[in-house]
């Protein structure tokens, strides 16, 4: 069982989404929950239906005191790397807040450095935590739009299905029809695919 950090009236829970996948921005949030207004089943949203995600996501955005996103797009990851670019969504995801909290309780093992604001990293928080599980759930609803949404661009790509994460066809469509702008230069499936397209444009 957690236990919340005591004496603070307003916390704010935090998550990402989108550490793993080959392509696109890496997606926060950060959601106040309104005691006067539980929502139940809030649980890690890896562990959701799609259905149960978005009926969810509707009433956190309704329920909540204070949500919002945060995000760091591709180019920010690859100057940056994945875990920095995280923890700066993460804060991006605070400063947001129409609210500002007392305290957040952020997923996984790291807080992010200039949030300005006590904090606390909770392994699993997805799992124990509804306040992140909340955000999880705001940020998986909202990477995966975007994913459909770059599917419908690129539908060669078959982002719908894999959203972007490095499964067995999405790296086939890599090697077969190269990198794409929102493509992570600094993941080694990615970079691979842009050497081998340059040796094929050299002849090599």
């Amino acid at each position: 069982m957690f236990e919340y950090p005591q004496g603070y009236e307003l916390i704010a829970g935090v998550d990402e989404v989108g550490r793993g996948p080959l392509v696109g921005a890496v997606v926060t949030a950060a959601v106040i929950l309104d005691p006067n207004h539980p929502i139940e089943g809030l649980a890690d949203s890896k562990k959701l239906t799609e259905k149960k995600r978005l009926a969810l996501a509707e009433e956190i955005k309704q329920k909540a005191l204070a949500w919002s996103l945060g995000r760091a797009e591709a180019e920010e990851i690859d100057e940056l790397n994945i875990l920095q670019a995280s923890l700066l969504a993460m804060t991006r995801a605070v400063k947001s807040l129409k609210i500002q909290p007392h305290f957040v309780l952020v997923d996984g093992n790291k807080i992010p450095q200039d949030l300005g604001i006590p904090a606390q990293a909770i392994v699993k928080g997805d799992s124990l935590v509804a306040e992140i599980s909340a955000a999880s759930i705001l940020a998986k609803v909202a990477r995966d739009q975007e994913m459909e949404a770059l599917d419908r661009q690129y539908p060669e790509y078959a982002f719908a299905q894999h959203k972007g994460y490095p499964t067995k066809l999405h790296l086939e469509k890599l090697a077969e029809l190269g990198a794409l702008p929102q493509h992570r230069r600094s993941f080694a499936p990615v970079r691979k695919a842009l050497e081998n397209s340059k040796k094929i444009r050299e002849g090599k």
